[in-house]
């Protein structure tokens, strides 16, 4: 199908011989997120093995957009079932605790609005038989957009800001970090940082080889299920899924430098350690395991990605990105940079209708109960 001057095909991706190729071309004429980077989807798709469809958008003869789409159907309230489209996730929720951020179609710099239009007409008219095309988690303003292109109703299904700290601006103005914080988290972090001092020198320490990359990783999880749970929806540590696609992607790219495991301790003490996506000079930080404390005046997460910070810095790294959550310290230590969203935008179905008739009615009701609880 053609938009304007932009041409969509499809084809499934296992039979798609040129796709690492062709991705890796497009994404050095692109300004990905580590997401949308074969470094991630790549890995995904040969960890996960989706029954994937590859978006392919062209101008003449120059790719300048791809995407892959999986078709599933979600069962909801026992009764209702629909047909689903969802982009870079499989749409198995053991399968998708991986949670992809900066979710969106890879695009040829200066094209993202033309290649995300060419793909949105091209699922709207040559993909009829699906009810919900499923974005998460993506750009707010993008979604908008994107309901926009299409005309659909969007349906908030979940959304959070997200933080970072500019480290290119922090060279710039030659400040350190700490001085661009709040007098109280500067304090904290300080006041932790002589603490800690207290129990032997605080430093950052890196694995030597992957083999103590994953044992770094591996350690994370019985404080990461400690801290947010071990059943369906809280530490992915609970899941084998998420934690064979971590192992294996640590395995794949610790050797490239496309992910960084960090461990602060207090003389021979961990107190912290971090698992953190890298790419294009950007540090994302994916997840983390602190020590529980019984003196509150010790912060382990604070000092820990304080410190962090200052090394990616001094490393030349451009950005230090918390990503999405409303987590109080992401605010203390970053600045908001966007929200994130995860959408789904809906065909006029009946079903789709009456049940977002049901949620609205079960939502006031909830907030006339809450109300008439309140003295």
């Amino acid at each position: 199908m053609t938009a304007g001057l932009l041409t969509v095909t499809t084809e499934p991706a296992a039979a798609c011989a040129t796709l690492r190729d062709d991705w890796l071309d497009l994404e050095h004429r692109a300004e990905p997120t580590v997401f949308l980077s074969w470094q991630w989807l790549g890995h995904w798709l040969r960890v996960y093995k989706p029954d994937a469809l590859v978006l392919r958008v062209t101008e003449g003869e120059r790719l300048v957009g791809l995407g892959l789409v999986v078709e599933t159907d979600e069962r909801r309230h026992g009764v209702l079932k629909s047909r689903c489209l969802r982009l870079h996730q499989t749409g198995h929720k053991l399968l998708d605790q991986i949670w992809i951020e900066y979710n969106g179609f890879l695009a040829e710099r200066g094209k993202e609005d033309a290649v995300a239009k060419a793909c949105l007409e091209y699922l709207c008219s040559a993909m009829a038989d699906w009810d919900e095309f499923i974005l998460g988690a993506i750009d707010a303003d993008e979604a908008e957009r994107y309901a926009r292109i299409t005309g659909l109703y969007k349906h908030l299904r979940w959304e959070a800001p997200c933080f970072g700290v500019d480290l290119d601006g922090l060279r710039r103005s030659g400040d350190p970090y700490l001085n661009t914080l709040s007098r109280n988290t500067r304090y904290q972090i300080n006041r932790a940082h002589r603490l800690y001092g207290e129990r032997g020198e605080v430093k950052l320490v890196r694995p030597d080889s992957v083999e103590e990359a994953l044992a770094m990783f591996d350690a994370i999880g019985p404080r990461h299920l400690e801290r947010w749970g071990g059943g369906l929806d809280q530490s992915g540590f609970a899941n084998p899924d998420f934690v064979r696609f971590h192992r294996e992607l640590i395995r794949a790219q610790w050797p490239e430098g496309g992910v960084d495991l960090i461990s602060v301790v207090a003389g021979d003490e961990q107190f912290a350690c971090f698992y953190n996506l890298l790419h294009n000079q950007v540090a994302y930080f994916y997840l983390g395991g602190m020590a529980v404390e019984t003196d509150n005046r010790l912060k382990p997460g604070l000092l820990g990605h304080s410190l962090c910070i200052e090394d990616y810095r001094h490393h030349g790294f451009h950005y230090y990105d918390f990503m999405g959550g409303a987590e109080r310290y992401k605010s203390n230590l970053g600045h908001f940079h966007r929200n994130l969203v995860q959408i789904a935008l809906q065909r006029p179905r009946f079903k789709l209708r009456l049940e977002d008739v049901a949620r609205r009615a079960r939502n006031r009701w909830l907030g006339e109960a809450g109300a008439g609880h309140e003295h």
